[in-house]
């Protein structure tokens, strides 16, 4: 199995916007539910959002409204736009590959190494 990678994360000020990629070989992404967790320091790592593979969405309440998950099959790739970013946004966000055959998302520990995303100031 080939792990996720993500990107996009860095520093923005509250209430700005970033957008997270995860990409993904098409044998782990098109027919697998996927998810965005996060992790922030002396927490444990949450999650976010799931999306399947047809495109039904889930979202943690901390979440929901400010960020969108969505997927582009033809570019294997999953993406997280955040808005509105609060401070405690700030995590290192993991892509995680759900379970097939599975269509609703089921965990799996097909990690990617994580993007940080900081909300300061």
């Amino acid at each position: 199995q080939v792990q996720p990678v993500e990107s996009g994360g860095g520093l923005v000020q509250p209430g700005g916007s970033l957008r997270l990629s995860c990409a993904a070989s098409e044998h782990s992404y098109r027919f697998r539910a996927m998810a965005w967790y996060r992790q922030a320091p002396g927490k444990e790592r949450e999650l976010v959002a799931d999306i399947t593979d047809a495109g039904k969405v889930n979202y943690a309440d901390s979440v929901k409204g400010r960020f969108t998950i969505s997927r582009d099959n033809d570019k294997n790739t999953v993406y997280l736009q955040m808005t509105s970013l609060k401070p405690e946004d700030t995590a290192v966000y993991y892509c995680n590959t759900g379970l097939k055959p599975y269509t609703q998302y089921i965990p799996s520990d097909n990690w990617g190494q994580g993007t940080q995303v900081t909300v300061s100031r």
